[in-house]
């Protein structure tokens, strides 16, 4: 699929209604790309606030914070679905999309279901921002599954959405190489930069229909599952590349953490390296070395190097300063 160009300018672009549908800092970014190239958003949607911090206090999420600050008006229903468990909130937001009479809706990193009446409200349906090429890593969590994989690519598809997960045809594509050093917080920083520059350009092309748009191709396609917080703890029955990767992959969230002795609470991980050197046969999870470049733990092929930990309430450290408040290390 061709990558994108930058098709008409904003002095020539088409004053279309849009609405936007997102909650996280990713959907935000594209939202204030959006706005700085001049179109007029009508409505937001977005998650409801969520308890946030120590205190637990309401929070809206990033993409309301930039609503309110461009005074838009914000709909935060709990679903969309009619016939659901909040059909009153899916009814008020049916109204306001339909007041405002929208000619496309961007949908990014929203987290609701969309089902048909949503997908069919807005003059050009719903463009969705996907970080990832599809039909590669469709679902809930593509740059972590990306990097867990050992992709070495990436990128963000621009897709007209149908009811389908992340199955809609392709408006536009652009590459983004994966680093060996990447991790989930670097890499969704440089898609959310690619998405943002992306939607702007699929909608100053919309409404001169000079998009092609492509169905996805049948082969190739995989899942990203949703992160669970039980996928932390790491298995060292895989390799330490496998295990170097999901480090990365769930910096900073979920997290990687291991049990070390004479530690009650599971150690954070943050970075960590792969090594060939042999293990001796000892047993898959145990510090087999320490030193100031690290912690070495055997898995089933190689060695995995500890270099950044943190302990539960306490500050990132590097493995020379962790070790020193360690008493484990006695044993090794």
């Amino acid at each position: 699929m061709p990558t994108a160009t930058t098709l008409l300018s904003d002095k020539d672009s088409h004053p279309l209604r849009v609405g936007f549908a997102g909650t996280p800092e990713f959907s935000a970014q594209a939202l204030q790309a959006i706005l700085a190239a001049g179109f007029k958003v009508s409505l937001v949607l977005t998650q409801p606030d969520r308890p946030s911090g120590r205190g637990l206090r309401l929070t809206p999420s990033a993409v309301k914070q930039c609503a309110l600050k461009h005074e838009i008006a914000v709909v935060q229903p709990r679903s969309l679905r009619l016939d659901g468990k909040y059909p009153d909130e899916a009814r008020g937001a049916q109204v306001a999309l339909e007041l405002t009479r929208l000619d496309v809706l961007v949908v990014a990193a929203y987290g609701l279901i969309l089902p048909s009446w949503v997908l069919t409200t807005p003059r050009y349906g719903c463009l969705n921002i996907h970080a990832s090429l599809l039909p590669r890593w469709r679902g809930a969590a593509p740059i972590q599954r990306a990097i867990e994989a050992g992709d070495t690519q990436t990128g963000v598809t621009i897709m007209q959405m149908d009811e389908g997960l992340d199955t809609g045809a392709m408006l536009l594509a652009e590459p983004l190489a994966i680093t060996q050093a990447e991790t989930a917080a670097t890499l969704h920083d440089k898609l959310a930069e690619q998405g943002a520059r992306l939607i702007v350009e699929a909608l100053q092309a919309l409404p001169f229909k000079t998009m092609v748009a492509q169905a996805q191709p049948v082969e190739g396609a995989t899942y990203a599952a949703k992160l669970d917080k039980a996928e932390a703890a790491l298995d060292f029955t895989q390799s330490a590349e496998q295990l170097a990767r999901r480090i990365r992959a769930f910096n900073p969230t979920p997290g990687a953490t291991l049990q070390l002795p004479d530690i009650d609470a599971p150690v954070k991980v943050w970075n960590a390296v792969a090594l060939t050197i042999p293990t001796q046969q000892a047993t898959l999870g145990t510090v087999i070395g320490a030193s100031p470049e690290g912690l070495d733990v055997a898995t089933a092929q190689g060695v995995l190097r500890l270099t950044e930990l943190q302990r539960a309430g306490g500050k990132r450290q590097s493995a020379a300063a962790f070790i020193q408040g360690w008493t484990g290390t006695k044993k090794i």
